[in-house]
């Protein structure tokens, strides 16, 4: 079963499932941990070959921290999401660079499109330091790190791929690791602005949308890429298949040995909704009505993980 995802936590549920596997799949580590009543922290390790081939992802580490209700969030929920990413996000980096290292940040996405503006949107907060500890080291605390950022744009309005403007970046300015902030797409309406994660393996851009642009990875940029990730789209036809599942056990509840509703249950809704709505050019991606409000939370949430980290 092909859902449109790009968290490597719901692909692992989504092989478990079609594959009736009730442990962990061979090649996979997880870890859970909770934060009071509004936070869950998941760790899925991919060790090898094995486990990268059941997922469809490098392997790696990916921290997804799901929230809830972050449409009604306070000030203090905010904080606190942000806190959890940059203690997270600090783990990954100390793998690979030092403290005193280089960091370029990077915002992928189109300020143009809402839910596609995520990545330029969190570049705006971000503490830039780099030109300050050249030109004004006197302003600064002992012990600050360099750190530059850019929103390269989408290959639509620059006609450059974000690979190779980074390339030539990296060539210049010299980073020793490159963190990317990109919106992704989900199987699940839930985890619309929601959730957040975090790996070490890089990202495509436009993966989860049938919009793949050149890899971004220490593969093709010659340093390690942290990918920060935050759904913001789902397809019209998981939103269907949410749907009939509600439905249905809305009404298992009131005929718990309904046997047609039982084997709908068990069909592979997701296949048929999506060839349905496909021939018909229905099967839109789609993002929530509040995405405004969402987006202004989210991003404030990410460039002050990405700030306390730093």
């Amino acid at each position: 079963m092909e859902f449109r995802t790009d968290m490597a936590l719901e692909r692992r549920d989504i092989y478990k499932k079609a594959n009736d596997i009730e442990d962990e799949i061979p090649g996979i580590e997880t870890e859970e941990n909770e934060d009071g009543e509004n936070i869950r922290i998941t760790k899925v390790k991919i060790t090898n070959e094995q486990g990268e081939k059941a997922l469809g992802k490098p392997i790696g580490d990916y921290v997804t921290i799901d929230t809830k209700n972050l449409k009604y969030a306070s000030e203090d929920d905010i904080e606190r999401v942000a806190i959890n990413l940059s203690l997270r996000l600090q783990e990954i980096m100390n793998k690979h660079i030092t403290k005193e290292d280089d960091i370029l940040v990077v915002g992928l996405g189109n300020m143009a499109s809402t839910p596609d503006s995520l990545g330029p949107k969190v570049i705006q907060d971000i503490d830039i330091t780099r030109h300050l500890i050249k030109y004004a080291p006197q302003y600064l605390e002992n012990g600050v790190r360099p750190v530059s950022a850019i929103s390269p744009g989408v290959l639509g309005t620059t006609g450059i791929e974000t690979q190779e403007i980074l390339q030539g970046i990296i060539q210049n300015v010299k980073p020793k690791i490159v963190v990317v902030i990109d919106s992704l797409a989900s199987k699940s309406i839930e985890r619309i602005s929601s959730s957040i994660q975090i790996s070490d393996t890089g990202i495509v851009p436009g993966g989860g949308v049938d919009n793949a642009r050149k890899e971004l990875s220490k593969k093709t940029l010659g340093i390690p890429v942290i990918a920060i990730g935050v759904p913001m789209v789902v397809e019209a036809a998981t939103i269907a298949v949410e749907s009939i599942d509600l439905y249905i056990s809305h009404m298992q509840q009131k005929a718990k040995s309904n046997e047609h509703l039982n084997c709908l249950k068990d069909e592979d809704k997701y296949t048929i909704i999506k060839e349905a709505l496909a021939e018909e050019k229905y099967n839109l991606i789609v993002t929530p009505k509040e995405i405004d409000d969402l987006i202004e939370n989210m991003s404030s949430i990410v460039a002050r993980g990405i700030n306390k980290s730093l």
